[in-house]
């Protein structure tokens, strides 16, 4: 059995991955990195273009970002933190781009106007206080908003197109906002990485077991899926960024802050046209109000895709139940997650989301006629033809402890670390790879203290990202300063 010794194991080559890689190859080219990958290629799975919304998730447009309190006034908190980690990432790939480490934007990141879109008193009433708030902060100072039905056709023509006009309706718009095809963009940056002599890509090969040694390292026991044949990696420092894959792993390690945590899967599907006659009359990302008792993810919304260079237009997604924790896992994940210590938290939060799994149920079951009938309320045009049916990714949400229900189901990213930095996990789904540079530093301020102490990293990391250690939800000029270049750099400011 082959043994190599590395600085960084990064299992899992998706967003995640390839952009801890890129900030650890910044701040310290000598670390000797390697990158496990389980499939034949990069992004395959979460990280893939088809497999997510693409929406640069700024909080612009998904109005389950801003909820609703019980006395009627809205939220604003999360949207403002999930805005400004957004801008996070803008100023990485800006500063990327600029170093000829991405290639040109396009290729990744196009400007595609974000917008909010509703029918109906009430939602138009929520919709109404949600801009007078969020356009009082400067992060959303312009975004603009509209009950005009002239107005509201110039913004998205199909969705206002034979619409009852005496409907009440309403919608909000940013222009500069953005699609990201993250699959090419993590392909880039892989491919950058691959440039360094210390940088090291195996496909095709599984983690079977990884196990803490007593001097710290962690001994990690991966098969070649296609020989296999067993080899050894013994790493100063792990990341788990497998996506549905990082909780079995996580799992494997042992580490004492894995104890509790479960999985959720959800899976999802989109309507996708092709149709250029259709495709070149809407450019936006236009989003409407979740059904009751539908997950967060499942936020209806009518897309512009740009995937590879191709046009597309996507709605969706419609979520289904699954028992996968990725496209290409296995039937049996679910029950092979569920341990002595986590099945508390498992049943716990099983018992509280009944209505929940028989909505995704339900959902499998739609016929094509009912998905485009959904689809109508969006696009009252639609013609079945023009649509098709194509399978989204795997999304695993976090299950963990709660003292009252036992466990609770919980919407987002987590990172789960060791106490001694050594390892460390992202669990969840979005907002996620659209805010992975600042989950990312995150790991890194945890994981790498002693390096951080030094001012030589955070000197770096401010290089790289200029608004490193401050805060753009409390300072309007770095703000304008910093969305100024990335809007520029990115070409977000052409739409």
């Amino acid at each position: 059995m082959s043994e190599t010794t590395v600085d960084v194991l990064l299992v899992g080559a998706g967003v995640m991955s390839a952009t801890l890689g890129m900030l650890l190859r910044q701040l310290d080219p000598a670390f000797r990195i390697v990158m496990v990958e389980r499939l034949d290629e990069v992004a395959q799975e979460s990280t893939d273009g088809w497999n997510n919304a693409g929406t640069g998730h700024a909080g612009y447009c998904e109005l389950n970002y801003t909820p609703q309190s019980a006395d009627g006034s809205i939220e604003i908190g999360r949207a403002l933190s999930i805005n400004a980690a957004f801008e996070v990432s803008l100023q990485l790939w800006s500063w990327l781009v600029e170093q000829n480490a991405l290639p040109a934007p396009r290729t990744f990141i196009n400007p595609t106007p974000h917008q909010s879109f509703v029918w109906g008193e009430a939602d138009v009433a929520f919709l109404r206080q949600r801009f007078e708030r969020l356009n009082r902060h400067h992060l959303f100072k312009d975004m603009e908003y509209s009950e005009d039905l002239r107005v509201l056709g110039t913004w998205m023509p199909l969705v206002m197109r034979q619409r009852d006009a005496s409907q009440a309706v309403a919608a909000t718009r940013v222009s500069y906002g953005s699609d990201v095809d993250f699959g090419t963009l993590t392909r880039s940056m892989v491919k950058s990485l691959e440039q360094h002599p210390n940088f090291t890509l195996m496909l095709g090969h599984a983690v079977k077991a990884l196990k803490q040694q007593a001097d710290g390292q962690w001994n990690v026991r991966i098969e070649d899926r296609q020989t296999g044949k067993l080899k050894t990696i013994n790493a100063g420092f792990v990341f788990l960024g497998a996506g549905g894959g990082a909780l079995p792993l996580l799992q494997k390690s042992g580490i004492p802050e894995s104890k509790g945590y479960g999985g959720f899967p959800v899976s999802g599907q989109w309507l996708v046209c092709k149709n250029p006659d259709i495709v070149r009359q809407h450019r936006a990302k236009v989003y409407g109000k979740a059904p009751v008792g539908a997950p967060p993810m499942s936020v209806p919304h009518l897309d512009t895709r740009i995937i590879g260079g191709e046009p597309a237009l996507l709605f969706g997604p419609y979520a289904g139940f699954t028992t996968r924790f990725s496209k290409q896992g296995s039937p049996l994940d679910l029950l092979a997650s569920v341990k002595p210590n986590n099945l508390k938290s498992m049943l716990g939060a099983g018992l509280h989301n009944i209505d929940l799994t028989r909505y995704l149920i339900g959902e499998v079951f739609q016929s094509h006629k009912e998905r485009v009938d959904v689809l109508s309320n969006f696009y009252p045009e639609a013609n079945m033809d023009d649509w098709t049916l194509a399978t989204a990714g795997q999304r695993v949400q976090i299950i963990k402890k709660c003292g009252q229900k036992g466990g609770k189901l919980e919407f987002g990213t987590e990172i789960v670390a060791s106490e001694d930095g050594s390892l460390a996990a992202l669990l969840g789904a979005s907002p996620g790879a659209s805010v992975s540079v600042q989950a990312m530093i995150n790991v890194i301020e945890r994981c790498f203290k002693n390096r951080m102490h030094h001012g030589d990293w955070q000197a770096k990391l401010k290089e790289m990202v200029p608004s490193y250690g401050e805060s753009l939800v409390e300072d309007a000029e770095l703000l304008q300063a910093v969305r100024k270049r990335t809007l520029a750099t990115l070409g977000l400011n052409q739409a």
